[in-house]
């Protein structure tokens, strides 16, 4: 028999020095039947740096496992992270705006060594931008967190004159609306 603890599953990904794998608990160390009927909601943890550099931490992600593109972390949003990881001196004390930011990893990633961040996605999905703002603050990272919906114009992003544009998995619109939205943010900054 399952016991019915906790609604919240902790999913830590490959963190434990040493050890690299997946390892689910909930916060009272049980699971929830309840998780089973409902879309699975945990949290993701990606570490970056080891004990050998001198500062490595880690961003946590609340994720659910449902059938929306912006609530789980996507393979290249994890590429893209250790991309800004590698590359942190680049972003430090640069304005970056996060494109179709969903869980926004590397958004945060950025916040994390020194970027001034703005993470979007559509306008109409609120959950993925109220998850945005709960991912900030669970990380303890201040960024602004805005609707941008692609093809609609919306004079408040060209007022950001990012230095930076991040986007991951975001190349399966077939309009080449962000390209678009790319090349007027950039002709505007």
């Amino acid at each position: 028999m399952v016991p019915q603890k906790s609604k919240l599953l902790l999913l830590s990904i490959g963190c434990q020095l040493g050890k690299i794998g997946v390892f689910p608990t909930d916060m009272e160390g049980g699971h929830s039947s309840e998780l089973a009927e409902k879309p699975m909601t945990t949290i993701s943890r990606h570490c970056f740096g080891d004990d050998s550099e001198e500062s490595p931490f880690s961003i946590s992600i609340i994720e659910n496992m449902k059938e929306d593109y912006g609530l789980f972390v996507w393979p290249c949003s994890i590429v893209l992270a250790e991309y800004v990881w590698q590359q942190r001196l680049r972003f430090s004390g640069a304005s970056v705006i996060e494109l179709g930011a969903g869980t926004s990893l590397p958004g945060l990633v950025a916040a994390k060594v020194g970027a001034n961040v703005t993470l979007t996605d559509a306008s109409d999905r609120t959950e993925v931008l109220d998850n945005m703002k709960k991912v900030c603050d669970l990380n303890k990272l201040k960024c602004n967190v805005m609707g941008l919906t692609w093809g609609v114009w919306d004079a408040s992003i060209f007022s950001l004159h990012p230095k930076v544009i991040l986007g991951a998995d975001v190349l399966y619109d077939t309009t080449g609306r962000f390209c678009f939205l790319c090349v007027r943010v950039c002709c505007l900054s």
